[in-house]
């Protein structure tokens, strides 16, 4: 029996009117009715699978309008479980993906059905994300497969919307093979996080880079989020050491992010609140991709330290360290190919200025490192000039932090002791304004790590001091003397204030919080190591510093006793303890 056009147009009535509620309605769907829109198109798409129901009855299942009406009412049940899925109602979601699956799992690689299909194994493969990330897996491999199946015969799909139009007379290829592209990057998409998931890191990540490929070529991306993904993926390959492969995705962040601004902000005369909406998000996200910029040139500084400190000899000829993932032996559990690893860079956008400007090779020598560290100071500036200590004063900080990190990356292949000197000046010039400048109270956490750190950074300028004193021929003039026990009180001051703010009873070795108490513990030993580093000729002044001495010596000794899980955080200091803990009150009465 040949079904009415009315029935057709009908249909399509009601499919456009769907599409208008998921796609534009629902993005003004009031805060206290968040699905509104979407429980409208859902009673619309009951009313459609009634429809399509009594259509198919009277049509005989060989007709010519078996594999269309099939085709339709598996689109029904596929945004059935769309919209079931995105109000939370997985249960019900589930089942009508079932039933999507179970109408066209014969015809799925027909062009009627292809599209409905990808889609189909998508929203199944979101659906079990979260629960059974490995079931997830299975289904988006499948549309991965069905895709290049289809791919591979050259016949083009069918678009979803022209399943609806009747007595069409020719589809819309083009529009068709642009949305199959567009699944297919999804698909890919949901893979990357699926593999990360897993723990299938390197196969995330290839899987990331084929997905911004892809939206490259197509011209199908929001150029803001292009380049956060970009600079993400950089941060990845930074951790594996892949700095060829990092500087490749933040140079290209930076082009995208370049481009944009150029040709799309720089270019509008009528300045309104949706341009300068645009504009401050562009600031924003440019100064997020400094901050990934800055943490290129940490680790690179880090990780040529580390391998210059490994092989001290003939380091060209017996280092296996590279910076290029395609040069690595990885791990048997990668599961990415060669192949995989050196196509990791983006056709389509040059990007080899950006890349000028900064090296993915490990440095060697202080000349070298020093062409990294100021190259990361205008990565520093850009960041701080959205992210401003009074607007934004916790990333500031960690923007402060980093920089400090880079002066003492740098500061390794700096042999001279008062050029040392002065990079730790610098550091603890950053550090203090900071610290001087915020309320503990609100920013205690910060707080502590510079406290801390400034603890530890005054410690290491008293060595080079101290060292410089040693090896001098003359006798230390009372000036160089001050100078060092002024040093020696700024660094006890910092180990102070951080011990202090865990306001425990240190009279009865009150148990510190878990993730502290090595710091604390460090803290003490720190604090006792420098009271016996003031320089004076005062024995009433001597024996109240071995007395200070004494005292968080034996601290760190009974805390360890009343608590005997502390004793695996500091084996090495708290022998020391124990045996200051025996030696200090034979000097005590020596000096009375």
């Amino acid at each position: 029996m040949t079904i009415n056009k009315e029935a057709f147009v009908d249909l399509e009535e009601k499919y456009q009117k769907v599409i208008k509620l998921l796609l534009e309605d629902s993005k003004s769907d009031p805060e206290n009715e968040p699905f509104l829109s979407k429980y409208s198109a859902r009673q619309i798409l009951i009313g459609m699978k009634a429809n399509l129901e009594n259509l198919m009855r009277i049509q005989s299942s060989g007709g010519p309008e078996s594999i269309k009406l099939n085709a339709m009412y598996g689109t029904v049940h596929l945004y059935l479980g769309m919209v079931a899925i995105d109000t939370e109602e997985i249960t019900v979601g589930e089942k009508h993906l079932d039933k999507c699956q179970e109408i066209i799992k014969d015809i799925q690689s027909l062009p009627d059905v292809v599209l409905i299909a990808l889609n189909m194994y998508n929203q199944f493969g979101i659906l079990w994300s979260q629960r059974e990330p490995e079931k997830s897996k299975i289904f988006l491999e499948k549309a991965e497969q069905l895709y290049l199946d289809f791919k591979s015969t050259g016949t083009a799909p069918i678009d979803i919307a022209d399943l609806f139009k009747p007595n069409i007379e020719s589809y819309n290829s083009e529009m068709a093979f642009k949305n199959m592209e567009k699944i297919y990057t999804l698909t890919l998409y949901y893979l990357a996080q699926i593999f990360g998931q897993l723990n299938q890191d390197f196969k995330s990540a290839v899987y990331c880079h084929i997905t911004l490929q892809r939206q490259l070529e197509m011209a199908d991306y929001d150029p803001i989020d292009w380049a956060l993904n970009s600079a993400t993926l950089s941060q990845f390959f930074l951790e594996k050491c892949g700095f060829k492969q990092a500087r490749h995705h933040l140079a290209a962040s930076s082009c995208i992010l370049d481009k944009y601004k150029s040709e799309e902000l720089d270019t509008v005369t009528d300045i309104t609140e949706e341009h300068e909406a645009k504009l401050e998000v562009f600031n924003h996200r440019s100064a997020d991709v400094a901050r990934c910029w800055i943490k290129y040139g940490i680790a690179l500084l880090g990780k040529s330290k580390d391998r210059l400190l490994g092989h001290t000899e003939n380091i060209e000829e017996k280092c296996s360290m590279v910076s290029d993932l395609a040069l690595m032996q990885l791990p048997e559990d990668a599961k990415v190919t060669l192949e995989d690893l050196q196509n990791l860079s983006f056709n389509g956008i040059d990007v080899s200025l950006y890349e000028e400007e900064i090296t993915d090779s490990f440095v060697l020598h202080l000349p070298d490192a020093k062409q990294v560290f100021l190259k990361m100071q205008d990565w520093v500036k850009k960041a701080q000039d959205y992210y401003s200590f009074n607007s934004l004063a916790s990333d500031y900080i960690e923007i402060v932090q980093d920089q400090s990190q880079l002066y003492l990356k740098l500061l390794f292949f700096e042999d001279d002791q008062d050029n040392q000197a002065k990079l730790h000046k610098r550091r603890i010039d950053l550090m203090e304004h900071v610290i001087n400048n915020i309320n503990s109270q609100y920013y205690m956490s910060f707080c502590r790590q510079l406290w801390f750190e400034l603890g530890n950074t005054y410690s290491d300028i008293i060595d080079i001091k101290s060292e410089k004193l040693r090896e001098a021929a003359d006798r230390p003039k009372p000036q160089a003397l001050k100078k060092l026990n002024s040093l020696v009180e700024k660094c006890i001051r910092h180990f102070k204030s951080f011990v202090s703010s865990f306001k425990v009873n240190v009279a009865e070795r009150e148990k510190v919080q878990d993730d502290a108490e090595k710091p604390f513990l460090q803290a003490y030993f720190h604090l006792a190591a420098h009271y016996g580093r003031f320089v004076t000729l005062d024995k009433a002044v001597q024996l109240k510093n071995v007395e200070q001495q004494y005292e968080h010596y034996k601290f760190i000794v009974d805390y360890c006793e009343k608590h005997a899980n502390a004793q695996q955080l500091i084996p090495m200091e708290l022998d020391i303890c124990k045996e200051m803990v025996m030696l200090l009150p034979v000097k005590m009465l020596r000096l009375k």
